[in-house]
């Protein structure tokens, strides 16, 4: 046993892909070393900015020796009848090098054979490294490969040094076209000389002293940590995406965090834009109070240890001063108009060829919020239906101001914050950062009454045009991301639990592209019934990721409702019922039930004819589902569908008996329709909340 060290050197690695190349290529070698059947005790990856490694330790010195059994002729075509070996055999003896008289008799199901088993020897693990490594650095995912100088050898970035070693040996190898051996370099500016590794297991501990943090994740931690203690000195809060922190972890050797600071002035300016600008053009990281508002401070990571911290500090300050003024001034700008007045540019920019200007978008989303609005009052809710109008009219105005138009990613926000500086009504405000949630998977949902009818209308209009257009997702590409939006409209509609009627939604989102001229969309019968579908079919993809079994969300869909809160209590109701000893029989007895009703060849009637129950057992199964009937009634009008499938596990035993002493398919026409009807009547029990002959149970 012993330690392998691979090191490769380069010039500086892109630092958005240095954690997922060190994982790609650690994941490569285990898997090389896996199917050579070479055994290792652990194995460490490292990456930093100009190096990628491994570090294997306690791995074995060559791969295990194995048997492996060559068949030969037949016992009968192999040797003549005095027993001597035929031609066949000694041809088979001979390609193997052996003499005939060493064959042995392999005994099989088809009959005898003669065969050899040799003993493979495992090849040493030093013969096969050179390979390994390089198969691994030939599958990492570099999206474009370079060349350097006459080097014929591709890779992300030049490379400049390859170290391989046993211990403390050299293997003799070429890899990207470097001679390996035992010298590695230290830090770019402190330590940048070559410097010798006396054996694989010292390799960190050198590098530390060369103030090159190698671990991708202790250098990680260092920064975590020292951001951490800079901001508690200023009582505050640093803002540290994993993104970031992945890209200024892959950005330093040897990380110091130093804190600058920022004229207090800009603090007028949206925080959103000053965070935006500072984390995305230089990489810093932000501070904030306790209540999550932006402070005149901010942390940066430097590669340097520097005898005069001060200079870089102010370097710092000097170099982000004019981009904070950048966004003040854009901010100013955007505010000697009000934020109704850029309405007036939307109407000359293009939504989509065939779908009109955005200015018509947000005329749409202004009507639809208006429809959703009404119906949310209906049911009760505090929302004015004028100011939902208002905020739809002015839901897309602040894509004509120079903040958005500089900081694409501040649409809705920048809108909130000229709404209040123009004195819109608090509630219209709020709208319009809330009308872009949720943005991903698991964001935060709108809370305002008319932030949810901006995200539910804005999403509607945009799912209906473009499926008017034939221009629906496809494979992999969804430029217009529908799927998320699908997804974000059943989110809203579930979550803030709003029994609103998709069928109704998107008929009204379909009439809004209709004008006095004729309608934008040709084929409205179509486009409903393909974003009805559409819909739907985001439900699996929706529900899969919340844990919820496939044959569960296949049982709910096979009814069909319209109404996404309903579609997640019967979801929530079928899960419970899967739990119950009596699920699996009823979900089979169910799929008897629909099988026999499915293959009738006379239409079943809807009534039963109690007069012609003849036998105890449909006796017995008519009598609880009349009792199931009444039951549930109840259950069913205040949407309880847990407690109905609860009920109706009660036919259970009824079901049971009656398949066990009832013959349905009687030569008596009559008795057989009758027995049929009473199915129909089970089955239809059942589907008043789901499909459970779906159920995998």
């Amino acid at each position: 046993m012993s330690t392998i060290l691979f090191e490769l050197g380069c010039e500086e690695l892109p630092p958005k892909s240095l954690k997922p190349l060190r994982d790609a290529l650690q994941a490569s070698v285990i898997e090389q070393l896996n199917e050579a059947e070479i055994s290792f005790d652990s194995i460490k990856a490292f990456a930093a900015p100009r190096r990628l490694a491994l570090q294997i330790q306690g791995i074995s010195d060559k791969q295990p020796d194995r048997s492996e059994q060559k068949r030969g002729p037949a016992i009968k075509a192999a040797f003549d009848a005095d027993g001597n070996p035929t031609r066949a055999a000694m041809g088979f003896a001979k390609g193997l090098g052996i003499e005939a008289s060493e064959l042995i008799t392999i005994n099989t199901d088809k009959g005898d054979y003669v065969g050899y088993e040799q003993v493979i020897h495992g090849q040493a693990t030093t013969e096969l490294l050179t390979a390994i490594f390089q198969t691994a650095l030939d599958n990492l995912p570099i999206a474009k490969r370079m060349r350097s100088g006459a080097s014929r050898n591709e890779f992300v970035r030049p490379v400049q040094w390859a170290v391989l070693m046993q211990d403390s040996t050299v293997i003799d190898a070429t890899i990207q076209g470097h001679q390996t051996g035992t010298q590695t370099r230290g830090h770019r500016f402190h330590s940048p000389n070559y410097h010798e590794i006396a054996h694989a297991n010292d390799y960190e501990q050198l590098l530390d002293g060369l103030k090159v943090v190698a671990d991708f994740d202790k250098r990680q931690m260092l920064i975590k940590n020292q951001v951490k203690a800079l901001a508690d000195e200023v009582n505050s809060d640093a803002i540290v995406p994993q993104d970031l922190l992945d890209e200024v972890t892959a950005l330093v050797d040897f990380p110091i965090a130093l804190r600058a600071s920022f004229e207090p002035r800009f603090l007028q300016v949206p925080q959103e834009a000053l965070i935006s600008t500072m984390q995305a053009d230089q990489k810093y990281f932000c501070l904030t109070d306790k209540t999550g508002k932006l402070q005149p401070y901010f942390i940066f990571i430097t590669n340097i240890e520097s005898k005069d911290p001060n200079q870089i500090i102010e370097g710092n300050e000097k170099v982000v001063r004019p981009r904070l003024a950048d966004a003040e001034f854009f901010f100013l700008q955007d505010q000697k108009q009000p934020l109704f007045a850029l309405t007036e540019s939307l109407k000359t920019r293009v939504f989509q060829d065939k779908l009109g200007t955005i200015w018509e978008k947000s005329e749409r989303i202004a009507k639809l919020a208006a429809f959703i609005a009404a119906l949310m009052q209906q049911q009760g809710q505090q929302i004015d239906i004028d100011e939902t109008v208002r905020a739809g009219i002015l839901s897309k105005a602040d894509l004509a101001s120079s903040l958005v138009g500089e900081y694409p990613e501040l649409q809705g926000i920048a809108g909130t914050y000229y709404a209040r500086l123009n004195n819109e009504p608090e509630a219209v405000a709020a709208s319009l950062e809330e009308q872009y949630l949720p943005k991903f998977s698991g964001d935060v949902l709108p809370q305002t009454p008319i932030g949810i009818c901006l995200a539910l209308a804005d999403r509607l209009d945009t799912l209906v045009g473009i499926f008017g257009i034939d221009q629906a997702p496809t494979g992999s590409k969804d430029p217009f991301s529908l799927r998320r939006s699908a997804i974000g409209i059943l989110r809203i509609l579930i979550e803030k639990q709003l029994p609103i009627n998709l069928v109704a939604l998107v008929e009204q989102a379909i009439k809004g592209y209709s004008d006095a001229e004729g309608s934008k969309i040709e084929k409205m019968g179509v486009t409903f019934t393909q974003v009805m579908a559409f819909l739907n079919s985001r439900y699996r993809a929706m529900y899969t990721e919340q844990g919820v079994s496939v044959d569960t969300i296949q049982a709910v869909q096979a009814i069909n409702p319209h109404m996404p809160l309903d579609f997640d209590q019967r979801i929530r109701a079928v899960q419970a019922f899967s739990e119950l000893s009596q699920a699996s029989m009823l979900a089979d007895s169910n799929k008897r039930v629909a099988n026999i009703l499915a293959k009738s060849e006379v239409s079943v009637a809807d009534n039963v004819d109690e007069a012609l129950l003849s036998e105890p057992a449909e006796q017995g199964l008519y009598a609880s589902v009349i009792q199931a009937q009444t039951a549930v009634k109840p259950l069913l009008e205040q949407a309880d569908y847990t407690q109905v499938l609860q009920t109706l596990a009660s036919l259970d035993e009824p079901l049971t008996q009656f398949f066990d002493n009832v013959m349905v398919n009687s030569e008596d026409a009559a008795l057989k329709n009758n027995r049929l009807a009473l199915l129909k009547q089970v089955r239809a029990l059942f589907l008043t909340v789901a499909d459970i002959s779906e159920l995998q149970l």
